[in-house]
């Protein structure tokens, strides 16, 4: 398998929400490339248990930073530290992320935590490093993790999914802004993983569920979905197909086509139509 020429030994790579799960994953498959490997989290404790596992993968080198993403100063502060050690960068992956405690009437200081980490702290990545990955007029990629939840928008953790609608909607813009600057060889990819055993998981359960992927098959998935050019990485799981995924898009989509309540696919109105769509 051809890589996409961003991910090539000696080259730098930026992760975000690097100590654990699928930002942990990613920054060790750069570092078993050869690639320079700068991981940035809040946890600093799982940040230097995650440099290390970089350092024994292979990476060329380590830069750990402790970054609070939803702070721009932060981000600014990460890419002078990049800047200083490795030079320029080739992958930015806006990994960091929250999740829970976001229900419609809830906290607002819990609304503010996720809509800042999940959606600001991306912004803040593509504005801070993204000019200047343009700039060198190499092969780079930008790889934002989004959420199926930001697709179909479940009923329940409104606060996430309004942060992972709103990240699609950025990123699609970043895609269509790189593609409309003829000397740009950035590109811009969205993983929407599936259900993934991660740290989030671990708080509800202690050891992988059956459905759930591990975030290394989550990596596994994306190199070749991003090396094939793929902008939407929509990763299946054990228990969901990209068939159903696609379904289940659709669906939501027909929301409005058909003018149907919002969010019918959880409404016991439509609970048979829905399941009957789905054996289809």
């Amino acid at each position: 398998m051809k890589l996409h020429p961003a991910l090539a030994a000696g080259r730098a790579a930026v992760v975000t929400g690097a100590a654990s799960g699928i930002g942990r994953a990613a920054a060790v498959r750069f570092a078993a490339d050869g690639m320079k490997v700068c991981l940035a989290d809040v946890d600093e404790a799982g940040l230097a248990s995650a440099a290390d596992e970089v350092r024994a993968a292979g990476a060329a080198e380590v830069l750990s930073v402790r970054t609070d993403v939803s702070r721009r100063d932060e981000v600014e502060a990460l890419k002078a530290a990049v800047d200083e050690r490795f030079g320029k960068v080739a992958v930015l992956m806006n990994n960091a992320g929250r999740e829970g405690g976001g229900a419609l009437f809830g906290d607002p200081t819990r609304w503010r935590e996720i809509l800042e980490t999940n959606l600001w702290g991306p912004i803040h990545g593509i504005q801070v490093f993204v000019p200047a990955m343009i700039a060198q007029g190499d092969d780079c990629a930008v790889i934002n993790t989004g959420s199926k939840q930001g697709i179909t928008t479940p009923p329940g953790d409104t606060a996430y999914n309004v942060s992972k609608a709103g990240l699609k909607a950025v990123t699609e813009a970043l895609a269509h802004e790189l593609r409309t600057q003829g000397a740009s060889r950035v590109t811009a990819h969205l993983l929407i993983p599936g259900f993934t055993f991660t740290g989030f998981t671990r708080v509800r359960v202690s050891e992988k569920p059956p459905g759930a992927w591990t975030p290394e098959q989550v990596i596994d998935f994306m190199i070749p979905a991003m090396s094939a050019g793929d902008f939407y990485i929509l990763c299946p799981d054990n228990d969901v197909t990209r068939e159903m995924d696609e379904k289940r898009i659709r669906w939501a989509a027909d929301d409005i086509i058909r003018n149907r309540p919002a969010l019918s696919r959880w409404s016991p109105d439509y609970a048979d139509a829905f399941a009957e769509y789905m054996k289809d």
